[in-house]
């Protein structure tokens, strides 16, 4: 029987706790109403940040009004707004309003849902989460799968999975110590393929050329008939290729790649089909968008990140596979003080049995509440007014003769460069200078007016490269951006851009 005693010493009284609660309330609440005015970039010296954390560990304990004083004074003001309507960064969630209570009540509870009996209603929920992951984007409901910190590991878990289930050795036991094996490999579209796969292979001691670069079509989606070839050229010369990659909405371009081609493929050579959908899966949710994925139910994984385009804070990356005993053939194993002397029943399900981690925080809280207040019709308005907020963008650079397109308006992501009309005429019809010297000058333009932009405060956005060529990138992920904000953010841009090439211009010696 429970007995009921006083809060410890080291623990508030209720009184305290409650007024030190109200006030974190409050910051937030403020946070939130005040973000649209907030500069999306830090306005401080690198070194003044530096130097507000630069303290000697405490010997003694601090007032806590002190310690949120300083959150107030130093952590929110020396933050990157990544909430903010204008952030356009990298594919970041925005922050749902019931995630931030989500998380605390997650921290009080402090469930550790790597196993049942630690987690009743943590391992329920989070169970419950990936069937609704999976039903929303069109895979088999009853599929297996898990919470993860996000995308890299979420394609780690597949990977693993897929290559102790579908190569020839093995590896459980032995690892890759014996010397009699193959060169295992892996195949991602040339462009596209994000950088986590890549990681992956490396965390699999397969080694980072095990990863198969596909060529691509000019819609930067994966040459299937490419990599065919591939595929008989690399069994013939003795690897053993075990896994395809399809990009379900890329993380330069939003790029979907034919996926059921993809599908039919691996079907024919047992191939393990994953689908890499950590930026774009959840479009899949939208009724109008979903043939765009066909293919992708017939995977035997899919990664998807509600931290990204679901507007969830981190961590929270996801991924489901077909087979769950796949996931215990992989990550399985025992140890007696895992079960202790408390019975087990049918119903009951440990999380560490089926993934990479053992202790596991309640991440699914917020993903659970979040989803119930939206609800998918609540979700798929916000997804749509993204991808809405992309093709005005579009129209926007199409319209203006001071920039080039890149791409097709895909789904949130969408990269486009800022050429003067003048050096666009000059790439066509070439100048005496060097092409070589233009298109570095065009670089440099572009990553200097990021560079001015971002420093301005204003936004939040990056360069990429597409084609080797410098390039501006909006990741349109916040469920806060608005026809309005994508306006304001491109005529700063073309502003900038204008002012920079005609102080630049002289300086460059381009005649033209």
């Amino acid at each position: 029987m429970a007995t009921h005693g006083k809060p410890s010493d080291n623990d508030f009284d209720s009184d305290q706790f409650r007024e030190l609660g109200y006030r974190t309330i409050d910051l937030i609440a403020d946070y939130y109403e005040g973000i649209d005015d907030r500069s999306v970039y830090v306005q401080a010296n690198p070194e003044d940040i530096v130097a507000a954390f630069d303290e000697s560990l405490p010997e003694e304990g601090t007032d806590p009004e002190l310690i949120l004083d300083a959150v107030e004074e130093f952590v929110i003001p020396y933050a990157t707004h990544n909430p903010s309507a204008r952030y356009f960064g990298f594919v970041m969630g925005s922050g749902t309003p019931l995630a931030p209570l989500a998380d605390a009540i997650a921290a009080t509870v402090n469930m550790n849902t790597g196993g049942w009996h630690p987690a009743p209603s943590g391992t329920e929920i989070e169970r419950r989460c990936t069937q609704w992951l999976a039903e929303a984007v069109g895979y088999p409901s009853d599929t297996g799968g898990l919470l993860t910190s996000g995308g890299t590991m979420a394609n780690f878990t597949a990977l693993l999975t897929a290559f102790r289930e579908r190569t020839d050795f093995e590896t459980t036991g032995p690892g890759l110590q014996e010397t009699d094996r193959p060169r295992y490999t892996l195949y991602v579209a040339d462009h596209e393929g994000h950088s986590s796969v890549v990681r992956v292979a490396d965390m699999l001691n397969l080694g980072r050329n095990a990863v198969q670069r596909v060529p691509s079509h000019d819609d930067f989606t994966i040459d299937v008939a490419a990599l065919e070839q591939m595929l008989d050229a690399d069994q013939a010369n003795g690897d053993e290729p075990f896994c395809v990659i399809g990009q379900a909405g890329s993380i330069n371009v939003s790029a979907i790649d034919p996926l059921d081609a993809l599908a039919d493929v691996c079907a024919e050579r047992d191939l393990w089909f994953h689908v890499d959908g950590a930026c774009g899966a959840v479009g899949a949710m939208v009724p109008e968008f979903k043939s765009r994925y066909d293919g992708m139910e017939r995977a035997n994984s899919v990664t998807l990140d509600p931290h990204k385009w679901l507007f969830i804070p981190y961590e929270c990356g996801a991924v489901l596979i077909r087979n769950q005993d796949l996931l215990a053939k992989a990550f399985a194993m025992d140890a007696s003080y895992l079960r202790g002397s408390i019975g087990e029943t049918p119903e009951e399900f440990d999380y560490y049995e089926f993934g990479p981690q053992m202790s596991r925080g309640f991440r699914a809280l917020k993903l659970w509440m979040t989803l119930k207040h939206y609800g998918l019709e609540g979700y798929r308005a916000l997804l749509r007014k993204s991808v809405d907020c992309a093709e005005h963008l579009d129209t926007l650079a199409r319209n203006h003769d001071d920039f080039v397109t890149v791409q097709e308006p895909n789904l949130f992501i969408y990269s486009f460069r800022y050429v003067p009309g003048d050096l666009q005429a000059a790439l066509a019809d070439p100048p005496a200078v060097p092409l070589a010297r233009v298109h570095q000058y065009l670089d440099e333009l572009n990553q200097r007016i990021v560079d001015e932009v971002v420093q301005s405060g204003l936004a939040f956005l990056t360069t990429t490269s597409i084609h080797d060529r410098r390039t501006l990138r909006m990741s349109i992920c916040s469920h806060r951006t608005t026809i309005e904000d994508i306006e304001t953010v491109f005529d700063s841009l073309a502003e900038t851009g204008a002012r920079i090439d005609e102080e630049w211009r002289e300086k460059a010696s381009l005649p033209v």
